[in-house]
């Protein structure tokens, strides 16, 4: 069985959430946003590398001279 976590939110926020993706309750709601999220942010990665990848594109490119 896999731990909870309880977490509180304005209940501006939690109405909010049902609304957006058609939850009947806040618990559901928020369990649904949490995992897009952490599903996109993997597509995200796969789509554009991750933080080791960034040196690809920092690294100063050589520039032809003249001369």
């Amino acid at each position: 069985m896999a731990a909870k976590v309880t977490v509180t939110l304005d209940a501006d926020l939690a109405i909010e959430v049902m609304l957006a993706v058609g939850a009947g309750n806040p618990q559901d709601a928020v369990e649904l946003i949490v995992r897009d999220y952490l599903a996109r942010s993997r597509r995200t990665e796969a789509r554009t590398g991750d933080a080791a990848d960034a040196e690809r594109t920092t690294r100063p490119h050589r520039t032809v001279e003249e001369g």
